[in-house]
């Protein structure tokens, strides 16, 4: 039953994604409005598909930001928690990697999108490109997301945070809101993907200002299901 599950989904994602992401590159020709509103209704569509063929289902403990003003560090365990970001926050900028821009038409959607794009072999250079082009998400009003641990944990392992979180603290001075989940159990890394629920749960807002060290601790801890210098259970 769970071979039949992933099969139906392989079919109902790749067969729907490909429809939709067309139709979205043509919202995106009007405007990147019409583009984050077009990748809303795909990752809607993706949703709906975890859910009905996998029977994945999201559960929301506490109240997700709204509006700019706010940086969102999720932990990143799986690629469903990345498809489901427009469907979570419709207006957020998403900080990915800059191979996702070469990807034929998604890449340009999501360039349209006004997402932020981070080339990890760059360093300096692409730090400063990072910052400016969240820097002016921000005057637009829009909360900037970002996977603090870079690429995909496997389930309960923490790996050191990436450069680039602090950096957009420091340089944009706004509060971090943590979020940490548990997808891993549901869509590993390899193998069939299982029928379950991810937690999604919204940590304490850490403030702006506080030292890099001090900061990097906190929201490590946080998104990882913990309070700064405690072990995890």
């Amino acid at each position: 039953m769970i071979l039949l599950r992933n099969i139906l989904f392989q079919l109902a994602f790749y067969l729907g994604s490909i429809v939709l992401v067309l139709g979205v590159a043509v919202m995106a020709l009007i405007s990147p409005r019409q583009a984050r509103a077009g990748a809303h209704i795909w990752s809607r569509y993706v949703q709906i598909c975890t859910r009905v063929f996998l029977g994945i289902r999201l559960q929301v403990d506490g109240t997700l930001p709204s509006g700019g003003g706010v940086i969102v560090a999720p932990k990143h365990e799986s690629f469903y928690e990345a498809m489901l970001l427009p469907a979570i926050f419709p207006s957020a900028a998403v900080v990915m990697k800059r191979e996702l821009s070469r990807i034929p038409v998604w890449g340009w959607v999501v360039t349209r999108h006004g997402s932020i794009f981070v080339d990890r072999e760059a360093k300096s250079s692409a730090m400063r490109s990072m910052l400016n082009a969240a820097a002016r998400a921000v005057e637009e009003d829009r909360e900037i997301v970002i996977f603090p641990e870079g690429s995909r944990a496997e389930a309960h392992q923490a790996p050191p945070l990436r450069p680039g979180v602090a950096g957009l603290y420091r340089l944009l001075k706004l509060p971090v809101v943590p979020v940490s989940l548990n997808s891993a159990h549901v869509w590993p890394r390899k193998g069939l993907k299982r029928p379950g629920t991810v937690r999604l749960k919204v940590m304490p807002v850490i403030p702006a200002g506080l030292p890099r060290d001090e900061f990097e601790a906190r929201l490590h801890a946080a998104i990882n299901g913990q309070t700064a210098g405690t072990t995890a259970p």
